[in-house]
This record gives structure tokens, C-alpha cells and sequence, in this order.
């Protein structure tokens, strides 16, 4: 490891304590989880594109299979005497739907609050953040459909942090020679247009 200075914003800590330590799936020391997680990913970018599925006609098509698998299983097990299909039944209790309706209410609010601040003229700093992510979101929203950012997003975070991690030193390198290298052709550039407007006086 080199010191802090050659490392991307001086950092002194590893990209697993950064990213918070319980990681071990995006860094691949669980490998068969990680491979998993990839191939899932990519069968079923396939399904959808290949076979132009979307994610309704595939939720539905699964669930079809589901009910009609445990409605024959319970049908044949009433006939040939066997047990039912191990099932819980499921009911969202009144605490559930209260604490995610107070959940909800809280984060609606704070973004109302937000909204209301930018609007009002308030935070300029939170207006251009806000702007900027949402010009980018748009951005990004022209160039793909929602399914396929979907998809390259698990794969992107199933592969930056763990190729980074393994080539951790030559990255941050080459990052902070490109960024030397960039402030030293921005001084010469600031001294020449200095020189030039110098002698234009």
C-alpha cells in the first residue's frame, strides 16, 4: 500500500471500511452468491430483451405458474388424501400498516419541505444539486430504458468495487498522475493567457 497522498482524495481507509464492511458479495469473497447475482442479472436482461418481455408480462407469467402449481397441488392432495401445500397465511397487521404509513408521511414531508425551500428561493446549493442529479437522471433516461439501467446497475456495482479493490494502487496511481498532469497544464495555460493579456495592456 503507498501512503495517503498517493491515494484518490488522500484517503486512508480501504474501500471496504468506505463502503461500510458488510460488502463481501460486491467484493466477491462470496463467490458463489457473487456469481449468482451476476448470472441472474444477465439471464434475465436476456429474457427481457431477447425475448421482449416486460417486467409485468414476467411477474405475471410467473405468478400464473405459481397459483395454478399450488391450486393443483391442494386440488390432488383433497383427492388423494395427502397434506396441503405448507402455506402461512399472509395479513399485513394494523401496527405494519401504521409504521409505514408514518414512515411514508415523514419522508413525504421532508421532501415536500425541500421542494418548498428550492421553490421559495432558500438553498441555492440544494437547487443546483437537485438540478444537476435531475438533469442527469434525464440524461440517462434517453440513452436507456428503465429495465436496462436496471440491469447495468446491479453489474456495475457487482464489478467497479471489486475490480477496484484488486487494483486499488495502479488505479488510484493513474488517477492522481492524470489529475497532477491536468493542474500542471492549467497553470501553463493560466501563465500564458496571464502573459498574453500582460502584453496586451
Amino acid at each position: 500500500m503507498g501512503s495517503s497522498s498517493d491515494k484518490l482524495f488522500n484517503r486512508e481507509r480501504t474501500i471496504h471500511e468506505i463502503l461500510g464492511g458488510n460488502i463481501d458479495v460486491m467484493l466477491w469473497r462470496k463467490k458463489n452468491v457473487s456469481v449468482g447475482i451476476v448470472t441472474v442479472t444477465i439471464a434475465s436482461w436476456m429474457v427481457f430483451e431477447a425475448f421482449a418481455y416486460t417486467i409485468f408480462t414476467l411477474l405475471s407469467s410467473v405468478l400464473l405458474l405459481l397459483l395454478s402449481i399450488l391450486f393443483l397441488w391442494s386440488k390432488s392432495a383433497s383427492i388423494l388424501n395427502r397434506p396441503s401445500p405448507p402455506l402461512l397465511e399472509f395479513q399485513i397487521s394494523e401496527a405494519m400498516a401504521e409504521e409505514a404509513s408514518i414512515w411514508l408521511r415523514i419522508h413525504v414531508n421532508k421532501l415536500l419541505q425541500v421542494s418548498y425551500d428550492i421553490a421559495m428561493g432558500r438553498d441555492s446549493e440544494l437547487y443546483i444539486k437537485v438540478a444537476i442529479s435531475l438533469f442527469l437522471i434525464s440524461l440517462i433516461g434517453s440513452l436507456m430504458d428503465f429495465q436496462t439501467l436496471c440491469h447495468t446497475s446491479v453489474l456495475v456495482v457487482m464489478t467497479v468495487p471489486a475490480f477496484y479493490e484488486r487494483y486499488e494502487d495502479y488505479i488510484d496511481g493513474s488517477i492522481v498522475f492524470i489529475c497532477n498532469k491536468a493542474k500542471e497544464l492549467y497553470l501553463r495555460f493560466e501563465i500564458l493567457a496571464f502573459s498574453e493579456n500582460k502584453k496586451l495592456c
